[in-house]
């Protein structure tokens, strides 16, 4: 009969198999993270910037905007660790403050790639058929730009601007997404766990969102780590080239900018801000590389 207690066993035992189980992934994960140099490295470096950004006024007296001639053009020494520039303005100071803009460009350009990128992936590899046909040519024609050269395009018909900026970055960055996230779903959406969420009348929102997307994170979380290295590396070189943030704003690609014409007289001019630019791509590429090892399924003991 329909109304007795032991009918519905095997659909609460499916029910039981698909449930999340609470584990101690994350510990397992941290603890691969930290047994690797590349991870402590690159790990402890972004957690010292996200310091460094927050506390800018407390670690430098100096103010990352005001002018003072009588300063221009010092040399690295310990009152100005990273010299002036040429209208007498801190540069370690500019580089403090400049990380703010260098954090908040790979957060919401980041944040961006992922939240399209990802959810087209999820809908073209589960659905298959046209649509995933559709976006996948799309993907290839925009795989087939550099990444710097398809957010010149964007920032085209966007206009400069350092908003601006952040927005064609993330777009630049959504055909990655779009692989992965539908390569991984291709071969998520054959196992046996999709199988019985089927059979228990589970709806393809309920599969894509609950039972595919949290087993097809790891790769995700790599590559969204590495996703910020290259914000930072695009909207650096976009800035350099006038289309992002503007002067006296203390961005990095600015700062690069402006020192090019000093080279030979003031080598610390770019420099400096150039040195902050590739510390902070390695870091995140170190960090990225240890994660992927961490989330490699054929390590997990």
């Amino acid at each position: 009969m329909a109304n007795e207690p032991g009918n519905d066993q095997p659909q609460k035992m499916i029910r039981s198999a698909l449930k999340p189980k609470q584990n101690n992934f994350f510990q397992i994960v941290l603890r691969r993270i930290l047994r690797s140099n590349g991870g402590i490295i690159g790990g402890g470096y972004l957690i010292s910037l996200i310091f460094a950004a927050a506390a800018a006024p407390l670690l430098s007296p100096y103010d990352p905007i005001k002018m003072s001639p009588t300063e221009a053009l010092q040399s690295p020494s310990w009152e100005h660790l990273a010299g002036t520039d040429r209208l007498g303005r801190d540069i370690m100071t500019r580089i403090l403050y400049g990380t703010r803009i260098s954090l908040q460009m790979g957060v919401i350009s980041v944040g961006i790639a992922l939240l399209f990128g990802g959810l087209l992936g999820l809908i073209a590899g589960y659905f298959g058929g046209w649509i995933d046909n559709a976006t996948m040519f799309l993907t290839n024609i925009l795989l087939a730009l550099p990444g710097i050269l398809l957010a010149l395009v964007i920032l085209a018909a966007l206009g400069p601007g350092l908003g601006n900026v952040m927005i064609a970055v993330g777009i630049s960055t959504i055909p990655n997404y779009i692989r992965v996230v539908r390569g991984s779903v291709l071969s998520a959406k054959e196992s046996d766990y999709i199988e019985a969420a089927r059979a228990i009348g589970s709806t393809n929102t309920r599969i894509i969102f609950y039972h595919i997307a949290p087993n097809i994170m790891a790769p995700v979380i790599v590559l969204t780590t590495l996703g910020f290295a290259t914000a930072v590396l695009i909207g650096a070189s976009v800035s350099y080239l006038g289309l992002g943030a503007s002067p006296p704003t203390p961005e990095w690609g600015v700062m690069v900018s402006e020192g090019r014409n000093h080279l030979q007289r003031a080598w610390w001019l770019s420099t400096m801000p150039g040195l902050a630019i590739m510390f902070t791509v390695i870091a995140y590429n170190l960090l990225g590389d240890s994660l992927r090892d961490a989330l490699d399924p054929r390590l997990k003991t």
